[in-house]
């Protein structure tokens, strides 16, 4: 590939003897990813009906390479959310944030949502995570994969950061800052990318991501966790602006992390900054690992200011206008999900405990979608059956992976069935891919349109 001249200099000094392993790299394929979605199987189970040719990624449990020629972006399963397609590099930024079950987390520049539905799987339903995206049609595709991987216990928003800094004040226990770069590093992933850099673009980088981060100090509370990554080698969006933000804010420390094999440390004599320790800080480099490129730092608060007292959501919808609800629920349901109602216009949500009042932030998806109550009947949204297990619903159709049945349904098209009448959950195998309404023998397609597959099988 073509890489810009100015780049290929300042790599070839940044790295000396290494720079032609280096850049014979870019004559490689990439390597390609996937993560097994453990909200809705383990990876045992998985393994077991993996239609693939997988190996591990070491620095993820749940992780795996696949062969270029393969495609499981086109298999169901895929549509069901039991696994995310995930450069193999980027998985690592997700364990070293670690989020536990019961914890506030924060993914701050969360689109298209690999990281966040990895901290989803670790929190395992349980918890408050806010996925943010600042740009609105990215912000779109992080709610549809949200939604996609069954995940009940988050909200997408579409705001600054500086917005959320002030409404989450010493808030959250773990953020998650993978910071917008010049993505030097992704550039056998995007070709775009390559085009679009400049050594201009890299400054203009460097001054946002110090604003990031200041955002995230002020809605981390004391004791928490900051992980901040880039995808790019520039060392002014990397060991500078983590040693900047520290002599800055100097209560906070960088943490020692598990080091894999053929991940680097930080370099401090990139840095203009004296006596601070980045040797603890990693880079990821494509000559050395089955990846791309990436920076990530661990940073704890040892101190600070203790969490600002915030109004949660007390409300909750009357259930006299959920009785639509209610009645499907029990029609066609064996576990009724409860919590916290909200309705946004006709549209029913569960939105979680530690959620804030609402108002005034631009919110994509408040909580888990469970349908739509219109005058005299409930309508069920593809996210409740995309987070429903097969033995919470009364009715279910089990289509197999390979059947032309299946294919019909990802098209949109009606289906014949026998059975009563009523929703039934579709599956791919097992597993929950939608709704189909039966009537006499025929299976209306519930499907989402814009999620609908084209072509012949």
């Amino acid at each position: 590939m073509n890489l810009p001249m100015a780049f290929l200099e300042k790599m070839k000094a940044m790295l000396k003897e290494e720079y032609d392993a280096f850049v014979k790299s870019y004559e490689e394929d990439r390597s390609q990813g996937l993560r097994v979605n453990t909200l809705k199987i383990s990876k045992e189970e998985f393994l077991k009906i993996n239609p693939f040719t997988l190996m591990p990624i070491p620095w993820t449990e749940e992780g795996f390479y696949y062969n270029n020629e393969e495609r499981p972006g086109k298999h169901p399963y895929h549509e069901a959310g039991l696994y995310y397609i995930q450069e193999p590099s980027a998985m690592a930024v997700g364990e070293l944030l670690d989020p536990k079950p019961g914890e506030r987390v924060l993914d701050l520049c969360a689109a298209p949502g690999g990281k966040t539905t990895h901290i989803a799987a670790k929190m395992k339903g349980r918890g408050f995570l806010l996925t943010n995206e600042i740009h609105p049609v990215r912000s779109k595709i992080l709610s549809q994969n949200v939604e996609r991987m069954g995940i009940k216990n988050t909200v997408v928003t579409n705001e600054t950061p500086e917005r959320l800094a002030d409404r989450f004040e010493s808030f959250f226990d773990r953020i998650l800052v993978d910071a917008p770069c010049s993505g030097e590093g992704m550039f056998r992933k995007d070709p775009d990318a390559c085009r679009e850099w400049s050594i201009g673009s890299v400054g203009v980088c460097a001054v946002r991501q110090n604003s990031i981060l200041k955002c995230a100090d002020k809605m981390l509370r004391p004791g928490g966790r900051i992980v901040y990554s880039t995808c790019t080698f520039s060392p002014e969006e990397n060991e500078e602006t983590i040693s900047r933000f520290l002599k800055q804010n100097p209560y906070f420390e960088i943490e020692d992390i598990k080091v894999y094999e053929g991940f680097e440390k930080g370099r401090e004599d990139w840095s203009k900054e004296s006596n601070i320790d980045l040797s603890k800080t990693i880079r990821i480099w494509p000559h050395k690992v089955q990846g791309e490129g990436h920076y990530i730092a661990v940073l704890r608060k040892r101190d600070g200011q203790d969490e600002k007292q915030v109004k949660f959501t007390k409300y909750s919808a009357d259930k006299k206008l959920l009785k639509e609800y209610f009645r499907f629920s029990e029609e066609n349901l064996n576990v009724v999900p409860e919590g916290k109602f909200v309705l946004f216009g006709e549209h029913l949500y569960i939105v979680p405990d530690e959620m804030i009042e609402l108002q005034n932030l631009k919110v994509l998806r408040p909580g888990w979608h469970l349908g739509a109550i219109k005058k005299n009947r409930f309508e069920p949204s593809h996210a409740l059956a995309l987070a429903l297990q097969e033995n919470e619903v009364q009715r279910k159709l089990n289509l197999g992976t390979d059947s032309l049945e299946l294919f019909n349904y990802l098209k949109g098209e009606v289906l014949e069935a026998p059975g009563e009448k009523g929703w039934y959950l579709i599956q791919a195998g097992a597993y929950s891919i939608g709704w189909g309404k039966l009537t006499n023998q025929i299976m209306k397609n519930h499907y989402p349109k814009g999620l609908r597959w084209t072509g012949t099988r």
